[in-house]
């Protein structure tokens, strides 16, 4: 039998299992790691959204196959959400589609408008489903740096220029994974514009969006735009929200050809999620908001500990606008390790583990990304570890 087949052979080894690899084999010896490693929330999921699951799970009707585009009551919330939270009118039928998690939204999406040899172009560094989800589709990525939002906007021209053939699709992720880089309606209003011109569709990651720290500056999604709808389909999540990571609820929102599309592969890939955790799902968007503010306000309050306490500690990092992450560049004593041997130095001296920049594209293996999913008290701990092995 054949012991390679294409698209694996299309998929590197995974950068972070270097990483995992020390972390599993250090906890089976009792190491107590403090993980900064993994965006998975620690955070409790409100109880009103657990109350409608389990209600709705007792319910026998409710075990049955659900539908794959998602519950027409899950869809209205979220029109209604978008409605109430950007100004944006969606139509639920047409212009929203639940998916099992924006990653699969994702990957799914890259199945239905990619062909074999369809150029994509991606920020580099970036979540490695943006790049690799097209590559499992058949497509070729055309990596953009992108250490700034202008930097990438001004690759993106000069990328399509060059691209043969030229691109269909160009991607965004504001708040940004891993950068946490935040961006205004002016950068989406002149995506909006290049991708019109050179008749791409855009694709927004906005799995960050409720995770902002500037009350006075929520964050904007690219549908708000004029005219958006024509070329963009947005990508969103419960996940961080409302910590319902293990639930898998996404939703793809936007032009309703590219959704029109989408729908039609998903409905040979999966009936929907079990209709309890959609059921839970509407309740989270339709119920009451101010635990997203809580849940908002401890990221914060992590962040503040991380950036302050690291400071002392020696290691000055960049205080993140958004998200959940801290991107920052490795200490200038470690920086000749590169990211994947300062990861795993972390770990074996310090019991730390962070997210090596590598695995997130060649123009981030300057960086780690520390995720905000440890308390305050760890937070503080890891910052005293780090001050022993940066005056060693």
């Amino acid at each position: 039998m054949r012991e390679e087949f294409y698209k694996i052979k299309r998929l590197p080894p995974y950068v972070f299992e270097e990483v995992n690899k020390v972390k599993a084999k250090m906890r089976a010896q009792g190491a107590d790691i403090i993980d900064f490693g993994m965006g998975n929330p620690d955070l409790p999921v409100p109880p009103h959204i657990i109350e409608k699951l389990v209600e709705n799970a007792r319910k026998p009707r409710t075990n049955r196959y659900s539908a794959s585009k998602g519950i027409s009551g899950l869809r209205k919330a979220m029109a209604g959400y978008y409605d109430r939270r950007f100004g944006v009118e969606l139509n639920p039928e047409t212009e929203v589609i639940a998916t099992l998690g924006s990653k699969e939204g994702f990957a799914n999406i890259a199945q239905a408008i990619c062909a074999p040899g369809d150029v994509v172009i991606a920020p580099n560094p970036s979540y490695p489903i943006h790049a690799f989800g097209f590559i499992m589709a058949g497509g070729v990525i055309r990596h953009v740096e992108a250490h700034t939002p202008a930097q990438y906007l001004a690759g993106i021209e000069r990328a399509v220029r060059h691209s043969v053939p030229p691109p269909i699709a160009m991607i965004l992720c504001y708040p940004g994974n891993p950068t946490a880089q935040v961006v205004d309606l002016d950068f989406y209003a002149e995506a909006v514009r290049i991708a019109k011109k050179h008749n791409l569709i855009i694709i927004s990651d906005m799995a960050y969006s409720e995770i902002y720290f500037d009350d006075n500056k929520p964050t904007p999604s690219i549908l708000q735009i004029e005219g958006a709808k024509d070329c963009t389909v947005e990508i969103t999540t419960l996940s961080k929200t409302y910590s319902m990571a293990g639930f898998r609820v996404g939703f793809a929102l936007g032009n309703p050809v590219v959704l029109a599309a989408l729908a039609r592969v998903k409905s040979y890939l999966d009936y929907g999620a079990y209709t309890p955790i959609q059921v839970a799902a509407t309740a989270a968007l339709n119920g009451p908001q101010e635990c997203v503010a809580e849940m908002r306000a401890t990221y914060k309050a992590r962040r503040d500990v991380l950036i302050d306490s690291f400071a002392k500690a020696g290691w000055v990092i960049d205080k993140p606008e958004a998200s959940m992450f801290a991107w920052t560049r490795i200490p200038e004593k470690f920086a000749h390790l590169g990211s994947v041997e300062f990861a795993k130095t972390l770990l074996e001296k310090a019991s730390i583990a962070v997210a090596p920049g590598a695995g997130f594209g060649e123009y981030g293996d300057e960086h780690v990304r520390i995720a905000l999913v440890e308390n305050e008290q760890r937070i503080k701990q890891a910052a005293r570890s780090i001050k022993k092995i940066m005056s060693e």
